[in-house]
């Protein structure tokens, strides 16, 4: 019986490891391999790893998990999470793995818009976070794909950076309220439906009905998300209208003794997570240390 089985091995998974082994607790993390930013080479907005490759990071948290005995790093996948008469199972394969309690670290899954090429340029070229790449594209016309309010609102976050922005509507026609804004950033917008997104030596070139091909450096993209993993739905946890896991401000499920950490969760007062690495490992510390007082008490 261990103390916690943290799954997902992202940034809050790690974290929430590091932070039970150093309480000794006895924790098993389960790493899939299989992470949202696995097509990302550079992540940025954390400090003393700006530009680092996620996959580095990762690697250093390995190592420094290593050090801990009473933490162990199994590289599989979890097909079942359910309760138990004194605890929850979790099912690798063939194997039953008993805990007395459970933290969720296991990501969303982006859907992309249905353009060729856009996938192939994901986490390179084309990302959806501001914070997260925007700098990095500033210098130059930066595409902003879809005629809705995401792209006003992106419009919004990014103006302030220099270079051009335009907005690709793909054959969309923007409501009354996104041409106000994207008119008041001085923002063009392409009305052309988009044919294909090709990769190319300093961007990209989006080629639009008509014939035409616009050459950009970067492109944002508005995602849906969807759970990378089904153990919300097999435990019965309450979700939010993002599809993500309702927590409270600790990390703490509908269900006592299951915690969750990461893009795949957040607090109702928010309209959907806040991806970063940086958000991602706090939330993971955060549901580790309330694990652990958790535990305490029941002694």
């Amino acid at each position: 019986m261990l103390d916690t089985i943290v799954i997902g091995g992202g940034p809050a998974g790690l974290q929430s490891a590091l932070t039970l082994g150093r309480m000794h607790r006895d924790v098993l993390l389960l790493d899939s391999g299989s992470y949202r930013n696995g097509t990302v080479e550079h992540m940025q907005n954390v400090i003393t790893h700006d530009g680092r490759d996620p996959a580095e990071l990762r690697l250093l948290a390995r190592k420094d998990l290593a050090a801990y005995r009473t933490v162990e790093l199994r590289e599989a996948s979890a097909d079942i999470v359910r309760q138990a008469e004194d605890g929850f199972e979790v099912v690798v394969g063939d194997e039953v793995l008993a805990s007395r309690t459970i933290i969720l670290a296991t990501g969303v899954r982006d859907t992309l818009p249905d353009v060729p090429g856009v996938a192939e340029a994901w986490g390179r070229e084309i990302a959806s976070c501001p914070f997260c790449h925007g700098h990095e594209l500033a210098a130059g016309r930066v595409a902003l794909l879809g005629a809705g309010q995401q792209s006003a609102h992106l419009a919004s976050l990014l103006a302030g950076l220099g270079g051009e922005l335009v907005v690709l509507a793909d054959g969309e026609v923007p409501d009354d309220d996104v041409a106000a804004r994207l008119e008041a950033l001085a923002v063009d917008v392409s009305p052309e439906k988009v044919q294909q997104v090709e990769r190319v030596d300093g961007g990209l070139l989006v080629h639009l009905d008509g014939g035409e091909a616009l050459a950009v450096r970067g492109m944002f993209v508005a995602t849906r998300i969807s759970q990378s993993a089904p153990f919300g739905e097999q435990l019965g946890l309450d979700l939010l209208p993002s599809g993500c896991i309702e927590v409270d401000a600790m990390g703490r499920t509908s269900l006592a003794g299951v915690l969750a950490a990461g893009d795949l969760a957040h607090v109702s007062a928010l309209p959907g997570p806040m991806p970063s690495v940086a958000g991602a490992m706090s939330a993971g510390l955060t549901a580790a240390a309330v694990c652990h007082m958790e535990l305490a008490q029941r002694g």
